[in-house]
């Protein structure tokens, strides 16, 4: 089984962040992960491909925006919004507010 690699706080980069929110799709997960609760893979992206739904996951997980961890063969997801406002601050709230009004 692959490793789910996450960068440290400290090494979070606004402009990883940025090219991972700069998807439409992505926004989409973000979006529904800003409720607070941790989803299944399969409930964020039900109406794309596996293997789409499998890159856009590890662009947000690799450029800091969500957490991933596994719970037997489940992999539950959520939302890195303490790392992201210590780094950021007003960054995440100021996204999904853009994302709310569209």
């Amino acid at each position: 089984m692959v490793a789910l690699v996450h960068p440290a706080r400290e090494q979070l980069r606004i402009e990883d962040v940025l090219e991972a929110l700069a998807n439409p799709i992505r926004l989409r997960i973000v979006h529904r992960l800003a409720a607070g609760e941790e989803l299944t893979c399969g409930t964020t992206l039900p109406e794309v491909s596996k293997s789409t739904a499998s890159h856009h996951w590890r662009v947000l997980r690799e450029g800091g925006v969500l957490f991933q961890r596994r719970v037997g063969r489940t992999v539950l997801m959520s939302l890195r919004r303490e790392d992201l406002d210590a780094r950021f601050p007003g960054l995440l709230a100021s996204v999904l507010a853009a994302v709310d009004s569209d």
